[in-house]
């Protein structure tokens, strides 16, 4: 648009145009044409000031997306820790769990397992203060007096949920 602003100006200046018609049309042209060149100009400055803009923008997103990168592997890190704390007292556990099974007898083993698998994962509770711990539910004066009266060695059970009743010192029996 420049080069051919240019050579129409360079038309008119030389005089090689003589017809007035021509001249004129020729001084349109080339008023036209500065106009276009400044609406293109206008056109450009605003699309390189949206540009600059969504550079800006692009910018900070990418600052947030590395502070947020940052926390996430913080976190996967200290759940990572949590997990290999968590499966380091499994192992524990399940090998005192071991031992302690060894020296259960099988009977009471087996029904201790069946009640865990009917109780959600709970198959014994302990006696405390007239109360089951499994199901929460005071036991009536009968049920205490029956446990009471049973053998240390006995296996009494709940009559609400059912599961096998640990008797303590704390228990009052």
């Amino acid at each position: 648009m420049r080069q051919r602003a240019a050579r129409d100006q360079k038309r008119l200046d030389s005089g090689a145009v003589s017809s007035p018609k021509d001249l004129e049309n020729l001084q349109r042209e080339i008023t036209s044409l500065a106009k276009r060149q400044g609406d293109l100009e206008d056109v450009v400055l605003e699309v390189m000031e949206r540009r600059e803009s969504a550079q800006e923008r692009v910018a900070e997103l990418t600052e947030r997306v590395g502070s947020v990168q940052g926390r996430i592997d913080d976190a996967t890190a200290r759940r990572d820790a949590a997990v290999e704390e968590i499966d380091g007292e499994a192992a524990s556990v399940t090998k005192e769990r071991e031992v302690v099974s060894a020296s259960v007898p099988a009977p009471l083993l087996s029904l201790y397992e069946k009640l865990r698998g009917q109780q959600g994962g709970i198959g014994a509770a302990k006696l405390y203060a007239r109360t089951c711990q499994g199901c929460r539910q005071e036991l009536a004066i009968t049920e205490l007096n029956e446990i009471r009266s049973a053998a240390p060695d006995t296996v009494v059970r709940c009559e609400n949920c059912r599961r096998i009743l640990v008797r303590t010192s704390e228990s009052g029996l």
